[in-house]
């Protein structure tokens, strides 16, 4: 009489176990720097409103905000979202703080306002959120 095989052997199941393995161990690590450069995102896009304050400020005064609130802005602490703590005006300068959910606590991204020609340039290079966090446009 011949015997029908009734399932996997034992072998087989290992196998597939350290496939699974082998996966998890490259994924989890790309899926955690996946979230952090979106929380670093998050805090472009809060602080988008503080640049558009900014330069109208500038076009209107011909000089740079001291404060949150000469920029018309509310407080650095109330600008807040799910990875920042803070986003505050410094004359040309807009820092974004961050929380623990971006490597550590207090990490900060700064983007430097530069008026060039009647307009205003951005960039973001300064600050201590690490260089593969942030947006490509922001790693130089």
């Amino acid at each position: 009489m011949k015997r029908v095989q009734q399932g996997f052997t034992l072998i087989e199941l290992m196998i597939v176990v350290a496939i699974i393995g082998i996966l998890a161990a490259i994924a989890i690590p790309a899926y955690q720097d996946y979230t952090k450069r979106a929380h670093v995102s998050e805090g472009l896009s809060l602080a988008a409103g503080a640049k558009t304050a900014v330069s109208e400020y500038f076009s209107t005064n011909n000089a740079w905000p001291t404060t949150n609130a000469s920029a018309g802005l509310a407080s650095s602490t109330a600008i807040t979202g799910n990875a920042v703590t803070g986003v505050a005006v410094n004359a040309s300068q807009i820092t974004v703080t961050y929380n623990s959910k971006v490597d550590s606590t207090n990490n900060t991204l700064i983007l430097q306002g530069t008026a060039s020609g009647g307009a205003i340039v951005w960039s973001c290079s300064a600050g201590t959120v690490d260089a593969k966090y942030r947006p490509s446009n922001c790693r130089q």
